[in-house]
């Protein structure tokens, strides 16, 4: 039995396997990391090393690849069915002639500008190359005859464009890159702008216009694995008795196509924020705020990535130190553009965890990968990358206490003993909110305040605060207790003061301080000179006084007016007072003028003396 008649066998079976599991292998489906170290130049240069290496191939017979499109074209979605070119339909990958022909081959690159002769199905040639083969529905091939594909405008489903065919959305960058491939592969092909002939065929333009829209999805790139057959980086082998064992390196680095079919100048040029600087990088900060341990990680936030220039690119977006990114890998792209600029959404945000209070941060960074240098700083290859900076701090609970340097919750203020009606005392105390985590604490909010007890009288200047308000961590703000003296009584108050944390999700009530005021007004004295305590204002009170003179301190001894001195001050309230009784002394206690007192000292010197002269004799 010959090779190829077993490997139909094999095929068949590996059919009936294909029905009975699902695929294996999702993504991705990369080469093995030496497969393209050779492709080193640009250009013509880089064409040449390309097509050397690529050209390290097993031919397929145009009789097999109607046993292979079940290992190449394998439906993702329903492992018996594959996918038709151009309509995208799902049949079976079965090759059956009866009762009808469901598909047959499309060759993309017309056989009839190949140089070659119409295959049997004993060829092995150009004309069997598997990257240039499609199985499509035989109307579809019918009606596309040998058109070369156009019109770069176009975009919907397929069909003819005057002389020109389209591809259709879905396959319009899968046919550009099967074109670049046998241009690269083959050397006596080439692409052109406009109507081709001979072995060319085109539209050059529009291919590059398909290239940069429709970049190689999962479906292209397992395609590309399975025609090749071997394992690659990271992609075990997709087993394919009709591998051929080579790539298409325009799906692999689409960013070859530009050097190789256009140009060493392109224009591109990526950056986020504001403006790209001179070298084209940029950098962009994001902060996904503040959150409070053990609160859920922050959604994601859009960024804007800009392209200045008109040329496609494709361009690499790596997410590094727990940053995620909508848009990842290689396999991105901005399109040409024939005036102004374009931009894309990448969605960006932290993979992270709340447990800690801390910062997290990440980045993603984007590379223009596009390998021209003739474009000038900043554009092209010399296009450097620019970053994503994100960030979320993860705060501790808010702290809140009396004073900065403890914890403390309760805290008595006692005014002690004062006169009624004399100027209302003041006691200053401190609301404070301790640092938990250095630099990462919550403020604080004082939500509630709380009185009870005399708090008429034993007040406070407490507000509440929050938002713009609230305090931060290492902070103090001072407030003021006051004591109102205008009634006379033993008085207190308390102040049960509710804090949380800053209103952040996670946020917590923090339970409450108290305050504790006390104080005690007493009646203001009254001066009375009814020194010895009768009820009467009379002479024998002057005579206390003048035997208090100068030694006393008391009302007992003369002290009128409470300043612990006997002097003339008590004498004139006695001269004021005289004849009264304490009931009536709330009108009769106003101080004389200072030359009545002189005169009463004068006075009261000679009565003194006159006392002392009288009863000097001796005594019997």
């Amino acid at each position: 039995m010959g090779r190829r008649r077993i490997q139909s066998v094999l095929g068949m079976l590996c059919i009936l396997f294909l029905s009975l599991s699902p695929q294996a292998i999702a993504a991705p489906y990369d080469p093995p990391t030496t497969y393209y170290n050779s492709a080193t130049g640009t250009g013509a240069t880089l064409k040449t090393q390309l097509r050397s290496i690529i050209s390290t191939m097993d031919g397929v017979s145009y009789g097999d690849a109607r046993y292979s499109a079940p290992y190449t074209d394998t439906d993702p979605n329903n492992a018996n069915n594959i996918l038709l070119i151009y309509n995208r339909a799902s049949v079976t990958g079965t090759w059956t002639t009866s009762p009808t022909l469901i598909w047959n081959r499309e060759h993309i690159w017309p056989v009839s500008r190949l140089g070659v002769a119409t295959p049997s199905n004993g060829t092995t040639n150009i004309s069997t190359d598997q990257f240039n083969l499609r199985p499509a529905d035989d109307g579809i091939n019918s009606n596309r005859g040998n058109d070369p594909f156009g019109f770069d405008s176009t975009t919907g489903s397929y069909g003819p464009v005057g002389s020109y065919w389209y591809p259709g959305d879905a396959d319009a960058g899968d046919v550009a890159r099967a074109q670049f491939y046998m241009a690269t592969r083959y050397s006596q092909l080439s692409l052109t702008d406009g109507s081709p002939s001979g072995t060319q065929m085109g539209d050059l333009s529009s291919l590059l216009v398909y290239h940069y829209r429709d970049v190689p999805d999962d479906f292209e790139r397992r395609r590309n694995h399975a025609i090749y057959g071997l394992a690659g980086a990271g992609a075990p082998a997709i087993s394919n008795p009709y591998r051929q064992e080579n790539r298409n390196p325009f799906v692999d680095h689409p960013e070859y196509a530009w050097s190789v079919f256009k140009d060493q100048q392109n224009d591109s040029q990526l950056y986020v924020g504001a403006s790209p600087n001179a070298n084209g990088s940029s950098s962009l900060d994001v902060s996904l705020g503040s959150v409070l341990v053990g609160a859920a990680v922050p959604g994601a936030q859009n960024v804007t990535l800009r392209k200045n220039g008109l040329d496609g690119t494709y361009y690499e977006v790596t997410p590094s130190g727990g940053a995620t990114s909508s848009v990842t890998g290689r396999l991105n792209a901005f399109p040409i553009l024939t005036s102004g600029t374009s931009s894309k959404s990448i969605s960006v945000g932290l993979n992270t965890t709340t447990a800690t209070a801390g910062l997290r941060s990440g980045s993603v960074t984007i590379d223009n990968l596009d390998i021209t240098t003739a474009g000038g700083t900043g554009h092209g290859a010399n296009d450097a990358n620019d970053s994503i900076n994100v960030s979320l701090s993860v705060l501790d609970h808010a702290n809140p206490s009396f004073a900065l340097g403890s914890d403390i919750n309760t805290l008595s203020l006692d005014f002690g003993t004062v006169t009624m009606g004399s100027v209302a005392p003041s006691l200053n105390f401190d609301v404070a909110n301790l640092v938990n985590t250095a630099s990462y604490t919550a403020r604080l909010d004082l939500d509630s305040i709380l009185p009870s007890g005399n708090s008429t009288v034993l007040s406070t200047d407490l507000t509440t605060f929050s938002g713009a308000s609230a305090l931060n961590a290492g902070l103090a703000n001072t407030y003021t207790a006051m004591l109102d003296t205008s009634s006379v009584g033993i008085f207190s108050a308390s102040y049960t003061l509710n804090f949380s944390d800053e209103n952040l999700a996670g946020a917590l009530g923090l339970g409450s301080l108290t305050l504790n005021l006390t104080g005690n007004v007493e009646a203001a004295f009254m001066n009375s000179a009814d020194f010895n305590e009768d009820g009467d204002i009379d002479g024998e009170d002057f005579l206390t006084w003048q035997r208090g003179f100068g030694s006393g301190t008391t009302l007992a001894t003369g002290d009128a007016n409470n300043d612990q001195e006997v002097n003339v001050a008590d004498l004139a309230i006695w001269q004021t007072q005289y004849g009264t009784s304490p009931g009536l002394l709330a009108s009769a206690t106003t101080i004389p003028e200072p030359a009545t007192l002189t005169l009463l000292a004068l006075a009261s010197m000679s009565l003194i003396r006159f006392g002392r002269a009288r009863f000097s004799g001796p005594v019997a």
